[in-house]
């Protein structure tokens, strides 16, 4: 039975949506407002926070900043910091939590140095990093999955420390002996598509870290390892829709979705039709193509 209001504890409540060796990702909802005191907490791990609602301001006694929706909250492992809510009561963010080996990784290419660190709370709002926030919000209500999440983490450290920096680096092409072990987990994936895949198990196969595996995955593919999986298992289950009598439930479950809703939606997303649409008109595979082409909807989905 829920606790009447008066008599939970005010403050930041963390909800975890998604996590592996190395990161995690929160859902933070903060009931604090002008009459609190402000909240005297401590980063445990390199933290980047995408601020959905609210506004709040956070950082040292010395050094605060205001944050706001489309902000981001930064903070370094071990650094202490305090929340107040003098403008408003309340507020709304998705955390985004690594340790320090895979945070020095990604900030060893997205700021030319493995031993980088915030230097300030916050990270104003910015066009480059809409689809940051948007996703994060989608990740309330819609979970990608370990695969998914992960990617997203990883993609998201690598922008705001570009963004803060104001770091480019040219691409570069896979060595050849990357080439091999990217395509060594494309099989892989081919293979056991409909199963229970994650970062962990494709890098294992690919014998690569994870940050640089997605690097060289993208850079050969055009496409992150969790999306081609996705365009792999939407492929197949549309032929099966097609080519067999098996309920719908049936082929999702068998292509590797695990509930029918997320199946259905991103099916719809894909091929600009349900499942139930595509078999009782009985169009082809090129057909599916070419409406969803023209509709403006990528074959790989997000």
């Amino acid at each position: 039975m829920n606790a009447p209001a008066e008599l939970r504890r005010r403050g930041p409540v963390p909800r975890r949506i998604a996590s592996g060796v190395g990161w995690s990702i929160e859902d933070v909802l903060c009931d604090l407002g002008p009459h609190d005191k402000p909240s005297e907490e401590q980063f445990n791990r390199m933290t980047i926070a995408a601020v959905l609602g609210g506004t709040f301001e956070c950082g040292t006694r010395s050094r605060k900043a205001l944050l706001y929706p489309g902000a981001f909250l930064l903070g370094n492992a071990g650094a202490g910091f305090e929340c107040g809510h003098d403008h408003g009561e309340g507020d709304h963010c998705v955390s985004f939590h690594f340790d320090l080996d895979l945070f020095a990784e990604i900030a060893s290419n997205a700021a030319g140095s493995a031993s980088f660190r915030f230097t300030q709370p916050m990270l104003p709002a910015a066009s480059a990093l809409t689809w940051a926030v948007v996703e994060s919000a989608l990740l309330c209500t819609q979970p990608e999955g370990p695969t998914g999440s992960e990617e997203l983490a990883m993609a998201l450290v690598d922008r705001v420390i570009r963004t803060f920096t104001g770091f480019s680096e040219r691409a570069s092409l896979p060595l050849p002996r990357e080439r091999h072990r990217v395509v060594r987990a494309l099989d892989y994936i081919q293979a056991y598509g409909d199963e229970l895949l994650t970062l962990d198990d494709l890098t294992a196969v690919a014998c690569m870290s994870k940050f640089h595996f997605v690097r060289c995955f993208r850079a050969l593919t055009g496409v992150t390892p969790h999306q081609y999986l996705l365009a792999l298992r939407l492929q197949c289950a549309a032929i099966r829709l097609l080519t067999s009598s098996a309920s719908i439930a049936a082929v999702a479950l068998d292509a590797g979705f695990g509930d029918l809703s997320t199946f259905n939606k991103r099916f719809r997303l894909s091929f600009g039709m349900s499942p139930r649409q595509l078999r009782s008109t009985k169009a082809t595979p090129f057909d599916i193509r070419g409406r969803a082409s023209g509709k403006g909807r990528a074959i790989f989905p997000k």
